[in-house]
């Protein structure tokens, strides 16, 4: 079986970067499709995320974007860094810096990453403050491939939770960051083992199953 090697790339501790190496591991997705977490490196040496994968016997690299004289430099050191470990897939998990269009076109089709909305509303920061200005009675959480284009890309899987009388950004946060933790490894197996493939720009689900998770609609 061919090994497919995943890299993780995070900024801070990494706590989806974690959900995905325990699955990995309770799973044996080695045994299973040939898969590992071959890598996890950071923008940020010091992020305690690196520390946590470094603990599971995972390949670690700390590179300070701050550094580097520009984007396109770091951008590019980091390419080098991720292909020694030939990836499969690039796992984008917390991970705080705009990447160059040179550097999305290097892993177009293996480069997902997740966004604390339900895409496409809600591009950007401070996600969940947003959702309570809007309103919003649905707020969730988005797995999608990478694209130039910022927080766009095709859809891989979405979480909901309800939002709730008196919610605040940090109650939701919360509860989306417990959905995250379900649907992101769920959503790198499913590709890892071929069950969810992008095909002509559309993600496709070759196993028929549910793209969406929900949550506790009681708010718990």
């Amino acid at each position: 079986m061919l090994q497919k090697n995943i890299v993780i790339l995070i900024s801070g501790r990494g706590s989806n970067m974690e959900a995905i190496v325990r699955a990995a591991e309770s799973e044996d997705w080695a045994g299973r499709f040939g898969a590992r977490v071959a890598a996890v490196m950071s923008n940020r040496p010091q992020a305690a995320g690196l520390g946590i994968a470094a603990a599971h016997g995972i390949a670690t690299v700390g590179l300070d974007h701050r550094s580097f004289a520009d984007r396109a430099a770091f951008d590019a050191e980091l390419a080098r860094q991720i292909d020694a470990h030939e990836p499969a897939l690039v796992v984008l998990a917390g991970f705080m810096r705009v990447l160059t269009p040179e550097f999305v076109a290097r892993y177009e089709g293996r480069m997902i990453n997740i966004h604390p909305s339900l895409l496409p509303s809600f591009t950007g920061l401070h996600t969940h403050e947003r959702a309570i200005e809007a309103g919003v009675k649905l707020h969730g959480a988005t797995v999608h491939f990478v694209t130039a284009e910022l927080d766009h890309g095709p859809i891989i899987a979405q979480a909901g939770i309800p939002v709730l009388p008196g919610d605040t950004p940090d109650d939701l946060a919360d509860r989306v960051l417990v959905q995250e933790h379900r649907m992101y490894p769920a959503a790198v197996r499913r590709i890892v083992s071929g069950a969810v493939v992008l095909e002509n720009g559309r993600v496709v689900a070759r196993d028929g199953e549910p793209v969406v998770f929900l949550g506790d609609f009681a708010g718990r």
